[in-house]
């Protein structure tokens, strides 16, 4: 089959519904045509109506998924969060002795990192932030797509709790699937999508829908059980939405507005994004594309009064990873006399370890080190800015509104991609959310 060929198999597009915010359709999305649902029995007999039948909206409850890395929310979790960091060959790839050099190389870093968030408070604030996102998130979708409401907030990490099968197991018993239906939204809060990040993500979310929820994996499952299982759909990417780039302008404008009007123009914009193994980045992963995009756009919207250059952080390892280092590229403006300048976390939706310590502590304290004066400085990250939570709103009630089971770009892998889970996992979420023909279809290469 044909890469054009294939493509046009993928999906129909759906009229564009009218929001406050108008999300520019780059990528087609595939639309989720949801099948009708007799009402379903259970293991005692008992009719259970099916969650689509909910009295609050014909469509609801629906649940939406913010997946995220994660963080420990104490020092006593570094440790496990560690762990499954690296054991993640989707995230650091360590080839054939993962399963040997990730238990060494976290039990080695764990001292160290436990410092760390000592520092900045005993734990990452990731999951509040999450939860208040997701919470406040519902609220809106509530007024505004009330034909799926209620919409329930749920938080899925992937190397921290709550971990993806609590999450799993969580919807469970709160009446979704086991025979009973209802959709899920798995929402990526990575706006730039990347096979080490949402990508694992979404494998790891399709493992444990087939050990949860697969009929073939679980025989305790009775018959009406699994033909109502949860539907799934995904908002994979959006690193270009109006509203994300309106809250990243924001918090770039306050921040710029601390220096005095006179050199205001000439601050140097340091975009700064978590760098990717050079491994990954050469199989064709789609995340620099899609930063350089959010960047550009954040640019745009400022109406490029400043000069700005993409930079990396967080590398791990001898290996080589994506450059220009964010500590490197500070410290070699500075040393140049350039003192002026403003740090952006692009491809961050909150704080954690990666703005809080390495950002705030090391990079800009190692600036002060070499005579910045206090004058490199970072934006806020987006954290409860109103403006973002309402682009959440508007990108996730498009999707509910326009029935999208996820973007045009879900179907292709990247070019030097080996990784049958992935392969699977993208069957899965391309075909509506079900096994079978139909997902076998949609992925085209």
């Amino acid at each position: 089959m044909s890469v054009q060929r294939s493509l046009q198999t993928l999906s129909k597009r759906a009229s564009p519904p009218t929001t406050a915010l108008t999300l520019p359709h780059h990528h087609k999305p595939r639309i989720w045509q949801p099948p009708v649902r007799s009402l379903a029995s259970i293991h005692d007999g008992t009719v259970v109506p099916p969650v689509t039948q909910d009295h609050v909206g014909r469509q609801g409850p629906t649940a939406m998924v913010f997946m995220n890395m994660g963080g420990p929310s104490s020092t006593d979790q570094v440790g496990d969060f560690l762990s499954r960091l690296f054991a993640d060959g989707d995230l650091i790839p360590l080839g054939p002795l993962q399963n040997y050099l990730g238990p060494l190389i976290s039990r080695r870093r764990t001292p160290k990192i436990k410092k760390q968030y000592a520092e900045i408070g005993g734990g990452s604030p990731i999951r509040k932030w999450s939860e208040y996102q997701a919470s406040e998130m519902c609220k809106i979708l509530d007024k505004t797509n009330p034909e799926t409401a209620p919409h329930k907030p749920y938080v899925a990490f992937r190397y921290a709790s709550p971990l993806t099968e609590e999450m799993y197991n969580q919807l469970l018993e709160d009446g979704f699937g086991r025979g009973r239906g209802g959709r899920a939204v798995a929402f990526t809060q990575y706006p730039q999508y990347s096979c080490s990040t949402t990508g694992s993500s979404l494998n790891d979310l399709w493992k444990w829908r087939q050990r949860l929820e697969d009929p073939k994996r679980n025989a305790n499952l009775s018959a009406a059980e699994a033909e109502g299982t949860i539907r799934w759909s995904v908002i994979d990417r959006w690193p270009t939405h109006p509203g994300l780039v309106e809250a990243f302008a924001e918090n770039i404008t306050a921040k710029l507005e601390t220096y005095p009007a006179a050199i205001r123009d000439s601050v140097v914009l340091l975009y700064s994004a978590h760098s990717l193994p050079m491994s990954v980045v050469n199989r064709g992963d789609p995340y620099p594309a899609e930063v350089a995009a959010t960047v550009w756009a954040v640019q745009q919207k400022l109406g490029f009064k400043n000069p700005y250059r993409l930079c990396w952080q967080s590398q791990v390892g001898p290996s080589a990873w994506l450059g220009a280092q964010t500590s490197d590229t500070v410290n070699n403006f500075v040393k140049a006399g350039q003192k002026d300048l403003v740090l952006i976390p692009i491809a961050f939706t909150s704080d954690h370890i990666e703005t809080l310590f390495e950002i705030d502590k090391e990079v800009i304290h190692e600036a002060d080190q070499l005579g910045a004066e206090g004058r490199v400085r970072r934006a806020e990250s987006l954290n409860g800015s109103p403006t973002f939570i309402n682009a959440l709103a508007d990108l996730a009630g498009s999707h509910l509104r326009g029935n999208e089971v996820c973007s045009r770009q879900m179907g292709l892998r990247c070019p030097g991609c080996k990784n049958e889970k992935c392969l699977q996992s993208k069957r899965f979420f391309m075909g509506s959310g079900v096994q079978g023909e139909r997902g076998s279809e949609a992925v085209t290469l």
